[in-house]
């Protein structure tokens, strides 16, 4: 029986999913197997030393302490894509209500509503002072091309925008469903020269944070407009102030209000709705159960964001899991210790990331409790796992 504790409250349709005669669910669980969490921050919470996987459903995971987990190998997941539609709904929104100041006219006209007969000659007298240009036609940025930078590229080049795409990484997923319509920017530097709209969609990182700076403005077209739906740590705050004040930029639209950008008149401040549909909320909770019970029955990492994506179809009754170290010869430790036991193994596949291993053994034989004991004493190792296919 896996014991699983919710952190917050997550979609029903997720937790259906767990079968009830091999799961047990509930957010008061004591030395559960696995957490599942949203929003929650375990930053300061004692996670059990009986965890060895924590699901976040969303994609962001600045909320768990990724490098602590990573060090006692618990595998971190989390669910990129599961709400893409959500984000990319939003930020099409977002290059409309950068454009055409939909919302700067929509506060006016409640500030007339008192004005009784006066209204529809008031309208007409102050409604060219929230024109704005349209989109068609003018040329998208789009620095990120991952799950939501993909299907906003594709859905502006609907909408007649002319696109280019940044992204130095971009998966071969990524790229077979890219429009063939988008245009390759070589560098980001390229990207900004050539924008009316610049819309992000990377993580954020020590590399990436503060990225667009008053260096990067200084590129840029005047009275171009800067989407964020990200993360609020890739634009720096103040130079991004200043380039609006100054008319370099036209506008900014950003899922991460602060008291000093709510001051400025020019910025666009969303409430982080980004995910905030019940569709997204479904689509995750799902892929993040999904994700924990292939990792708890058979091994199988899809979408860590701390250890590699590893899967081996499972033929035997009895697997041998193993996280260690990415350190050289670390398989032939493992493979000697179980030959010397006895144990015939029929497949094996180790994949690393960075300073970190995985292994999945399968074998002939049931792993003796003594076995595992033996490979937990060799240095490097850091967690050690059996389990047996179910019947």
């Amino acid at each position: 029986m896996f014991r699983i504790r919710t952190m917050n409250k997550i979609s029903p349709l997720g937790l259906e999913l767990f079968p009830r005669d091999r799961y047990e669910v509930a957010s008061e669980i004591p030395n559960p197997d696995a957490i599942l969490v949203r929003s929650a921050d375990l930053h300061h919470m004692e996670i059990p030393e009986t965890v060895i996987a924590i699901a976040r459903a969303g994609a962001g995971y600045n909320n768990i302490p990724v490098s602590q987990c990573s060090d006692r190998g618990v595998v971190v997941f989390n669910t990129p894509g599961g709400n893409a539609n959500a984000v990319k709904e939003l930020a099409i929104a977002s290059l409309l209500l950068s454009s055409r100041k939909i919302l700067g006219g929509i506060n006016w006209s409640a500030s007339i509503a008192n004005n009784a007969d006066e209204v529809p000659d008031l309208v007409e007298k102050g409604k060219s002072q929230f024109q704005g240009p349209e989109i068609k036609g003018k040329t998208l940025g789009v620095v990120g091309l991952g799950a939501v930078g993909v299907m906003v590229a594709n859905d502006a080049i609907s909408l007649d925008m002319e696109v280019i795409g940044y992204d130095p990484f971009i998966s071969v997923d990524a790229a077979w469903n890219l429009s063939r319509a988008v245009k390759r920017a070589d560098t980001l530097e390229g990207l900004l020269a050539r924008a009316d709209y610049v819309s992000l969609h990377i993580p954020l990182s020590d590399t990436t944070k503060g990225m667009l700076n008053a260096e990067k403005f200084r590129l840029m077209k005047k009275g171009s407009r800067v989407i964020n739906l990200a993360r609020g740590g890739l634009v720096n705050e103040g130079d991004i102030i200043a380039a609006l004040e100054t008319e370099k930029l036209s506008a900014y639209v950003t899922d991460f209000p602060t008291a000093e950008l709510l001051a400025c008149k020019k910025v666009v401040c969303i409430p982080h709705l980004g995910a905030s549909t019940p569709e997204a909320e479904d689509n995750c909770a799902v892929m993040a159960v999904q994700q924990l019970m292939d990792f708890l029955e058979s091994g199988t990492i899809r979408n860590s964001v701390n250890y590699p994506r590893c899967k081996l179809d499972q033929k035997e009754s009895y697997r041998l899991l193993v996280i260690n170290r990415n350190i050289p010869n670390m398989v032939g430790q493992i493979t000697t210790i179980l030959a010397k036991m006895a144990i015939n193994i029929t497949d094996l596949i180790n994949h690393h990331r960075d300073e970190y291993a995985y292994n999945i053994i399968d074998t002939e034989q049931k792993i003796p409790e003594e076995t595992l004991a033996h490979l937990r004493m060799v240095d490097g190792i850091i967690r050690v796992r059996a389990i047996e296919k179910a019947e």
